[in-house]
């Protein structure tokens, strides 16, 4: 089986030999994902809703606008978060694939690329089955990146 810590530890030496101070190696993930989770993915997710659900025609499609412009960004802060924090677990010799919050990550970036395909396939033709479900399947994932955090914050505090 591959050994992913094994593998990632050239990249994680380099970024120890930069002599970053603990605190930001220990927290620096948490923290700004704190913030895209937090900020960036509730707009993303409140300008989704308010798309599909506002009255004001003119609001529903500056929602949308909003989201379809801001919701590839989330997707590309989350995915290097991601590796940032996997990263960041080998530079601190923590083991990788043993937490919740790595299989959380994961799930949510699975849910988001699986609404990405949904989304570019143009709903299959504007299929209100298909913007259904990516409201939904969206609507999970940051659901899931709540509880997350709180997996994080809990993983941060036991080493």
């Amino acid at each position: 089986m591959l050994n992913w810590s094994e593998l990632l530890e050239p990249i994680a030496a380099w970024f120890r030999s930069l002599g970053l101070p603990y605190p930001i190696v220990h927290w620096g993930h948490p923290v700004m994902m704190a913030i895209v989770v937090f900020v960036m993915g509730s707009f993303v997710a409140i300008a989704g809703w308010r798309g599909r659900i506002s009255a004001d025609k003119d609001v529903a499609i500056k929602s949308r606008s909003d989201h379809r412009q801001l919701a590839p960004w989330l997707f590309f802060f989350l995915t290097a978060g991601y590796t940032g924090g996997v990263l960041s677990l080998v530079m601190q010799r923590q083991p990788i694939f043993e937490s919740p919050h790595f299989y959380t990550g994961t799930i949510v970036l699975l849910l988001l690329l699986v609404n990405a395909v949904i989304s570019l396939n143009g709903f299959a033709g504007n299929n209100t089955g298909l913007r259904s479900l990516h409201a939904y399947l969206g609507t999970t994932a940051i659901l899931i990146l709540f509880v997350h955090a709180v997996l994080g914050f809990n993983l941060g505090t036991s080493f």
